[in-house]
């Protein structure tokens, strides 16, 4: 059997000792973390609109959150101060003509996203009811 050597150049040599520096280093990299089912696993899930699913909080009885749980982790951000046009919680003048289109159109409207209102108001894991209850709390003391 022959064996045949390799006469590198001096670049050769040294893109031969990167590569070989790389390729070892990564090795001990990939020993010292963990196994790989955990370094490759999903860090999150993305929902579409078809699979909105309650997240399970202090609600009811069956999961879904109360509408000021909702207000406070979706809808404040932009409903406190007015942003971009959205309608100030409690405020009767900005809540007049969309409360005379009825709760329908107003649910409807958040959930399809409306002017600069993002698809759900921009919690793609709330329900419908919980969207409907969110606009409830806005609503409740005009």
């Amino acid at each position: 059997m022959t064996v045949k050597v390799l006469k590198l150049g001096k670049w050769n040599k040294f893109l031969a000792l990167v590569a070989g520096v790389a390729i070892a280093s990564g090795v001990a990299v990939a020993q010292d973390s963990g196994s790989l089912e955990d370094r490759i696993k999903p860090s999150g899930r993305v929902l579409m609109a078809g699979d909105v699913a309650a997240t399970p909080g202090a609600g009811d009885s069956n999961g879904a959150r109360a509408g000021d749980q909702v207000y406070n982790q979706a809808c404040a951000a932009c409903h406190a101060g007015g942003v971009l046009g959205a309608p100030k919680v409690n405020d009767a003048g900005d809540w007049a003509d969309r409360l005379g289109q009825g709760m329908e159109t107003l649910v409807r409207h958040t959930i399809e996203g409306f002017n600069a209102m993002p698809p759900r108001g921009g919690c793609a894991n709330c329900s419908d009811e919980e969207i409907e209850s969110a606009i409830e709390y806005m609503t409740s003391e005009l």
